[in-house]
């Protein structure tokens, strides 16, 4: 008796069925499943992370629930998604920010990048486009260079604020090609376009720079990644442009609390990386300027993990600091 009810218990377990006193655990996910955007809505972050959603929705059977919590430069949603329950069923969008710099900018993070989180599988990648301010004489990044080393201080490059990808960038390149320039923060990109597009700041990085290209209205001479951006490989890179070593892009990312059950985190990254490699997937993240980055579990941490650390001698060299 006792064998043929260890035997239905085991058959039990394997259909994800927990026996015991009056329990029952269903299959996961048996409930809306919430994903934390750091960002506003209508931004890169929050219309990715909606882009995915229809697809996750269909392979796992639960909703996709978006739940945006901006403010202190992504720190409050990435807090909350650490202080969440283990149990798979709030995820947070890891970011450039929240998972790169913040630790090297904050003199104290209420999270742990690595320690508090469990990386669960990536989404996108984004470029990082070099572009210079109208009648600016430069046709290349070499001649950038070279005018900003034939003026030491008297050039500008702008950012959407301290620790963006647009900030780092900027001084990657500063220190790569040893020049002097100013760093104009922003609080926003809005505010970085006007300036730019009147001449008030000679050049900035960004994704969205493209489409300024692309209308004649500025000028992109260089793209951060180290591989030409799929949709203008036209442009080409730092690397091949007299600058070694550059190698920046964007990110967003999933990750969960600490001690997320692993079958759970293998089931999120499968079907994650199932969307990211869907063709209409890379269609709609157009508007975005960001290509798929389906990434198995092993990618995920190490990608995760090095830029964790990468960013801290840009950042350090650079002495932004935020309290």
């Amino acid at each position: 008796m006792r064998k043929s009810i260890a035997l239905v218990s085991a058959a039990l377990a394997m259909l994800g069925v927990a026996v015991g006193p009056g329990t029952a655990q269903a299959p996961y996910p048996s409930k809306p499943i919430r994903i934390i955007v750091p960002y506003p809505p209508g931004g890169a972050t929050d219309i990715t992370t909606r882009i995915f959603a229809p697809g996750l929705t269909e392979l796992l059977g639960q909703p996709i629930v978006i739940e945006n919590k901006p403010g202190a430069s992504t720190n409050l949603g990435a807090e909350q998604g650490a202080r969440a329950a283990p149990d798979g069923y709030t995820l947070y969008v890891a970011n450039f920010a929240s998972h790169a710099v913040n630790r090297w900018l904050f003199n104290k993070l209420t999270y742990d990048p690595l320690a508090d989180f469990t990386h669960v599988a990536m989404m996108v990648r984004g470029p990082m486009f070099l572009c210079v301010k109208p009648g600016l004489k430069v046709a290349s990044v070499k001649e950038l260079v070279d005018l900003a080393k034939s003026k030491p201080g008297g050039l500008t490059y702008g950012s959407t604020g301290n620790g963006s990808p647009n900030h780092i960038s900027g001084e990657l390149l500063k220190h790569l090609a040893k020049i002097d320039v100013v760093h104009v923060p922003y609080v926003g990109s809005a505010q970085m376009y006007n300036d730019l597009l009147a001449g008030q700041v000679d050049y900035g990085f960004d994704a969205a720079a493209i489409q300024f290209h692309r209308s004649g209205k500025l000028k992109c001479i260089g793209v951060a990644s180290n591989f030409r951006w799929p949709t203008d490989k036209e442009i080409p890179t730092l690397n091949e442009s007299g600058v070694p070593g550059f190698d920046l892009t964007s990110f967003f990312g999933i990750v969960g609390p600490k001690g997320m059950p692993q079958p759970i985190v293998e089931k999120l990254n499968e079907a994650f990386r199932k969307v990211a490699e869907r063709p209409e997937t890379g269609e709609k993240l157009a508007v975005t300027a960001t290509v798929p980055f389906p990434a198995t579990l092993k990618e995920t941490q190490e990608f995760l993990t090095e830029q964790n650390s990468k960013w801290a001698p840009i950042v350090k060299a650079s002495g932004a600091k935020v309290d």
